[in-house]
């Protein structure tokens, strides 16, 4: 176990060090400056064409063997939002200070092009699968993408293998057993304190009864289908959205007084400059780069702009349009970082926890009680019950989306058939993530979310370009009224279907 843990290390350092910094803010600067800071110059037209729709054309569904594009923005969310708006916030704080919810901002800003370059992309390159069904994701754009340039047809085929096969592993990690064992411990703490049960195998009962209630409610929804996953994202994300934003808004209020020196403390520690003023210019740097990598590492495990994993929910939408959604990839970053991730930072920075004057987590704070804490020091006991229900609705949703993931994967290297089976071990892995220690589980998450980044980040950056003809396309006609050749799909028999949709005002 501590070679397991060893050479893990290695490898998240490399995943997560120097390189996988430049690659993700280089992807996201290179995204933004090609598309002339699409996410801000067209912010009022992606933000009427996504939020401003979902009650309107953002419903409709034109293609049976697709979602709407709000169901399939919900589905996405439905694994995006999840402990890492939570806990991984209070990580991210406790790991890097103030400083890192500068970086998370940071990360989500340039993470928005990259998300929206991704769904563009993977818009572009789906196609049917063996049910009809649409399929897409950045394995489609590495082997048909990238592998469609001179020399690069094995590069590609060799890089949506190796992305596949990471992001299976992250399923099974942080995509399931990460997220139960979550959920079981929140609950333990929370309500279950001195509580005995008595054991079986060595293992407390109560974490066998809630490990096989949540894989029995998962295996009812996941083997439904994707409609059936769809449907409960549809209506379950607006319920948590909104509960956990009043929550916050609420102890957010309370301690208002404190607003002003939350906000000053997160661009001071920005930079670590405390370290600095203590003359230390090795901790400094060293300090800088904890914050910076702190706050991009929770930033992209939040809103999974980089991971190329919501892709394949993006790419089930009835949109023929590839840059429509890629325009609910900028709003899934902003509701997810800009607006959940920003409120849990300001509960806990306020709460009392957190030294603003040093930066520094008060003795006795770690990352998985401050937020409880935070609310329950704001509204007593009900508050810390808020957060395990939170918790609990956040980490279960992030298992039914990865489920989804790991299966579209699965079906990419193996066949729909075998798809079929990974829903069936994935499933019964659940009970697994409410017996097993937690700090493995997450580490090894964490190094296979990191490595599936990379191969997906080469795709992106080296189909910029594409994605920047695609982008100008899309401009020249919805925006600016020119009559241009629509640019829908690689595939010509897709590409005219799509165009007569696009003619008939269904697309």
């Amino acid at each position: 176990m501590d070679t397991v843990i060893r050479i893990n290390e290695i490898i998240n350092d490399f995943a997560w060090g120097s390189l996988g910094l430049v690659l993700i803010f280089g992807t996201g600067i290179v995204c933004t400056v090609a598309t002339g800071g699409f996410q801000l110059r067209y912010i009022r037209h992606w933000r009427q064409k996504t939020f401003g729709c979902i009650n309107k054309e953002g419903r409709v569904i034109n293609d049976a063997g697709a979602l709407s594009q709000y169901r399939a923005f919900c589905m996405a969310l439905c694994a995006t939002l999840g402990t890492g708006n939570i806990v991984g916030v209070s990580a991210a704080i406790c790991m890097g200070g103030p400083g890192a919810v500068f970086w998370m901002w940071v990360a989500a800003f340039f993470g928005m092009m990259i998300k929206f370059s991704e769904n563009v992309l993977g818009m572009y390159y789906k196609r049917r699968n063996a049910e009809g069904a649409w399929s897409g994701g950045p394995m489609y754009y590495l082997q048909d993408g990238l592998g469609s340039m001179k020399h690069c047809k094995k590069l590609g085929k060799v890089l949506a293998v190796l992305f596949c096969a990471f992001t299976v592993l992250a399923s099974f990690g942080v995509g399931n057993m990460g997220q139960i064992n979550k959920i079981t411990l929140s609950i333990e703490e929370t309500f279950l304190t001195g509580a005995d049960f008595g054991e079986i195998y060595g293992i407390p009962r109560i974490n066998w009864v809630i490990g096989m209630v949540l894989m029995l409610v998962a295996a009812f929804i996941i083997l439904g289908g994707f409609r059936r996953l769809a449907y409960f994202s549809e209506r379950m994300i607006p319920v948590m959205f909104l509960s956990y934003i009043i929550g916050c808004l609420v102890v957010i209020a309370v301690n208002l007084i404190k607003l002003p020196a939350i906000v000053l403390a997160i661009f001071k520690f920005a930079l670590g400059p405390e370290a600095i003023a203590g003359g230390a210019a090795g901790t400094a740097i060293q300090l800088a780069f904890n914050t910076i990598k702190y706050g991009c590492k929770r930033g992209v495990f939040s809103n999974e702009a980089g991971l190329g994993s919501s892709v394949m929910v993006h790419s089930n939408s009835c949109a023929r349009e590839p840059v429509r959604q890629g325009l609910w990839g900028i709003a899934e970053v902003f509701l997810d970082t800009m607006v959940i991730c920003t409120l849990t930072a300001f509960v806990v920075l306020g709460s009392g926890a957190v030294d603003l004057s040093t930066g520094h987590c008060l003795p006795g704070v770690n990352d998985t009680t401050l937020v409880s804490k935070a609310f329950g020091q704001a509204l007593g006991k009900p508050g810390e019950w808020f957060v395990v229900l939170a918790i609990t609705l956040f980490a279960f949703t992030t298992v039914l989306g990865w489920s989804y993931y790991g299966s579209k994967v699965v079906e990419y290297l193996f066949g729909v058939t075998v798809a079929k089976l990974y829903r069936v071990i994935f499933i019964a892995l659940i009970i697994f993530g409410a017996l097993l220690e937690s700090n493995l589980v997450w580490d090894l998450s964490d190094t296979f979310n990191g490595l599936m980044m990379i191969p997906n980040l080469i795709g992106v950056l080296v189909q910029t370009p594409l994605v920047v003809k695609l982008t100008k396309n899309y401009v020249d006609r919805r925006i600016k009224g020119m009559d241009v050749t629509p640019m829908l799909s690689y595939n010509k028999d897709i590409q005219r279907e799509a165009n007569k949709a696009v003619e008939r005002g269904l697309a």
